[in-house]
């Protein structure tokens, strides 16, 4: 329970390590509210996930994180529901596997509007909220494209990269008023993009990581409640890797 009346927001949690994270949190006593953007399924099976790993129910919100109206409105109603925010997790992400020679500048720009300016709209929301109460914690969910060098789409590997720079700016910026930002970078997992790899890609990494195997989901969200509690409250601007060893 080392989560325990956290009020935490994360994400893209309808799906995946995002999922993982809800209900992981919820475990550990968070009152846990998440984003998705469209498959309503999904985001329904997550919250009930949520009050059945022994959370209240969770509060969800649909929208786009690259949306500032989307993100103020679901920053402000926790903040008055709650009285406040002490975790965020931007886990939201999107990618596609395709090779730069045939990416659109769309592609591009989905991208980066929802990897990197939606972590950055979530988080000058929340750190308002935070700043004023002197506490709080922004976890980026970074990825292993952006810390080795492995063939990953070029798109997202920047926009992984980004959040690594977001992280280290942002955790001297914002130190001083309590507040602690790290980065949580995850290896290839049992779930989300390598769905979308062929078997063969999938088989090099197994093949590369001293482990011998895929991360599981559940793995990282332990890792990320560790971060995100008291435990690791001399914890800043760190940029940690779970990859099995890569």
């Amino acid at each position: 329970m080392r989560l325990r009346d956290k009020r935490c927001l994360i994400t893209g949690g309808s799906r995946g390590l995002g999922r993982a994270l809800v209900t992981t949190f919820a475990r550990h006593g968070a009152r846990v509210a998440f984003t998705y953007s469209t498959h309503d399924g999904d985001a329904a099976e997550a919250a009930r996930l949520v009050e059945a790993a022994g959370g209240a129910a969770s509060r969800v919100f649909k929208g786009s994180v690259a949306d500032p109206a989307h993100v103020k409105a679901t920053v402000d109603a926790l903040a008055a529901e709650w009285g406040g925010l002490d975790v965020l997790v931007n886990n939201a992400a999107v990618t596609q596997v395709l090779p730069i020679s045939l990416l659109e500048e769309a592609d591009w720009d989905l991208v980066m509007d929802t990897n990197v300016k939606g972590a950055y709209l979530m988080t000058r929301a929340a750190l308002r909220h935070m700043i004023r109460r002197r506490a709080g914690h922004v976890l980026m969910i970074g990825n292993f494209a952006s810390e080795r060098v492995i063939e990953a789409p070029a798109h997202y590997a920047a926009s992984k990269a980004a959040l690594r720079g977001l992280t280290d700016a942002l955790a001297r910026e914002v130190g001083r008023h309590g507040v602690r930002v790290n980065l949580l970078a995850p290896g290839l997992l049992d779930v989300g993009m390598s769905r979308a790899l062929p078997q063969h890609r999938q088989d090099e990494y197994v093949a590369r990581a001293p482990l011998g195997r895929l991360g599981r989901a559940e793995e990282v969200a332990e890792f990320a409640a560790f971060l995100c509690s008291d435990e690791s409250a001399f914890t800043t601007a760190a940029k940690v890797v779970v990859d099995g060893g890569l």
